[in-house]
């Protein structure tokens, strides 16, 4: 049997989100002057997301109940959790007076409170599904236009495509009357029961007119990006968070690259910001021997936690190299840490975020919740990747800026130079390899950013979605003479009209860039354009998959495994 968590444990992406914005907000309303005046206002301005929990000391391998209270006695519910679960011991006195994001932000940048529209978006992400239709869409001319249909989901029984216009929703005009996305968002959410019906054109014939009926229903989340051949023998798998299903998922595509003739694997951790504690141990679980400890976990009021290794792994002894990055944190650290540790795997691309802090969720009848640290983990050889936030929460938050100002991202030289890495470090490898503790997961190869390209303006032309829209509007027909995504990957190449054509689309965001940027990002930008139309017909993989046609880092991770 693997062995489970006996804590409700996850952990969370730790990389800024919409949450910070919304907790600046409210701050601004709270004036900053002696902690009994500030009680008194928090109880009255944040009487809607003021919030506590009871916490009794009895056996919590069973999901938490919820815990409906008055809402003046939240706060003090909330300081009793803290000061009973907490992983340090606080002196609750001294924050009895802050509001409760700002009480959780005090104590460290990862507890924190989640109002219950994003509780609901957290957990659904990582419980590896949700009840809707499953559809991806744009707003593109006052059309709504989908983009993507979920394997499985109400929408691909339905026989949906990427590309259908939805004219008319319920028998009435739907496009051309003003849409929002808001809007939008609340018609595919609005009724778990009844049925939609959508009036749609369809790719390669927008001019008949097709009705479908949608009924809510499950859709599968999956949390592996992609998987495929690589190179010879050499398998590949993206997975994008430590979620229910990834275990599962795993083993799944696993399976299907053996099939295929995969005896060597390259994991792409990049960009996971973290998920399930149990997930990634069972993760790990896949590549190491029985009994080999994974990590272990302990605070003030919990008790040390080993995560073994059993006898169950599906790939215990096949070489395996795995890609982080700054953006790689928590549960991906966890099992980078754990294969770095027992020289199981090579480890390649740039230092990991650093996140070392393990959060319990406590969530409350209203929706809500509270996300707090109770422990930390602890790799196999003892180390704690945790990195500082000794200086406060807006210098943490600014530490990947940081790292970038120094050049860490782009030297390997720079990267060593550290602090964190120039000190004597008592951690080894099983083969006694030197390891550091404190600010991350440091790759055994040492991958640089890529300086040639424009970020700012890529990452401009992704936020607008620029690259989905001419997709939609200019390659359609292209993507129509290829029957196979293997004959698009390999033959289709961006030519220099069809840059040209898209800069000439995108023309308003370009105004103010320079002709020489532009002609750096060129490459990227072909590329991405080449991505996003093999994402738009035929999904994921094959988007990751030209995206990583001239991935240094990738290439890299497949000489370490040759």
């Amino acid at each position: 049997m693997r062995q489970k968590s006996v804590k409700n444990i996850k952990y969370y992406n730790p990389i800024i989100t919409s949450y910070t914005a919304y907790y600046l907000s409210l701050r601004k309303h709270c004036m900053k002057k002696t902690a009994s005046i500030i009680f008194r206002s928090a109880l009255l301005v944040f009487l809607g997301v003021l919030l506590g929990v009871f916490i009794s000391r009895d056996d919590l391998s069973e999901q938490l109940p919820v815990f409906s209270f008055k809402r003046a006695d939240k706060m003090s519910k909330v300081l009793q959790l803290v000061q009973y679960n907490y992983v340090d011991s606080v002196d609750v006195d001294s924050i009895e007076g802050a509001t409760v994001h700002e009480l959780l932000q005090k104590l460290d940048p990862h507890s924190l409170y989640l109002p219950p529209r994003q509780a609901t978006e957290v957990n659904e992400r990582l419980e590896g599904g949700f009840t809707g239709l499953g559809i991806e869409y744009r707003l593109l001319r006052d059309t709504f236009v989908i983009t993507q249909i979920y394997p499985g989901s109400p929408a691909a029984k339905a026989g949906l495509m990427g590309g259908a216009k939805i004219i008319a929703v319920n028998h009435k005009k739907f496009s051309g009357t003003g849409l929002t996305e808001a809007g939008i968002d609340k018609l595919l959410k609005g009724s778990k029961t009844a049925p939609l019906y959508f009036s749609a054109l369809l790719p390669g014939d927008y001019q008949t007119k097709k009705t479908f009926s949608l009924k809510p229903g499950p859709v599968a989340l999956s949390s592996l990006d992609a998987a495929y051949i690589a190179a010879d023998n050499i398998g590949y798998i993206k997975i994008s968070k430590f979620a229910s299903t990834t275990d599962a998922d795993f083993r799944k595509a696993l399976a299907d690259l053996k099939i295929q003739g995969m005896k060597k694997l390259v994991l792409d951790l990049r960009g996971n910001g973290g998920g399930y504690l149990n997930t990634a141990t069972a993760l790990a679980d896949e590549f190491l021997p029985s009994g080999k400890l994974i990590v272990y976990t302990k605070g003030v009021h919990e008790p040390r936690t080993d995560y073994f290794a059993t006898d169950s792994g599906r790939f215990e002894t096949g070489k395996l190299a795995v890609l982080i990055d700054e953006y790689s944190a928590s549960a991906s650290e966890i099992l980078a840490g754990a294969l770095q540790d027992l020289d199981r795997a090579t480890i390649v691309g740039r230092r990991s975020f650093g996140k070392g802090l393990v959060q319990q969720q406590f969530p409350f009848d209203d929706g809500s919740a509270v996300n707090l640290t109770v422990a930390r983990y602890y790799t196999p050889s003892g180390r704690s990747i945790q990195k500082s936030y000794s200086h406060g929460i807006e210098s943490y938050r600014n530490e990947l800026a940081e790292r970038m100002r120094k050049g860490e991202l782009f030297s390997a030289e720079s990267n060593l130079n550290d602090s964190l890495f120039t000190k004597q470090s008592p951690y080894r490898t099983s083969t006694g390899k030197k390891v550091f503790s404190g600010g991350g997961i440091m790759p055994d190869i040492f991958i640089p950013a890529d300086t040639t390209t424009n970020s700012v303006l890529v990452n401009q032309l992704l936020e607008k979605q620029i690259f989905d829209e001419y997709v939609i509007d200019r390659m359609q027909p292209l993507l129509q003479t290829y029957v196979h995504a293997d004959q698009f990957v390999k033959n289709f190449d961006v030519t220099d009209k069809t840059f040209a054509d898209f800069l000439q689309y995108a023309g308003p965001l370009l105004k103010d860039v320079k002709l020489q940027d532009i002609k750096n990002s060129k490459p990227e930008i072909g590329t991405l354009l080449k991505a996003h139309a093999a994402r738009f017909k035929w999904g994921n993989t094959f988007y990751y998959q030209t995206i990583n046609s001239n991935d240094m880092a990738l290439m890299k991770a497949i000489t370490a495994v040759k």
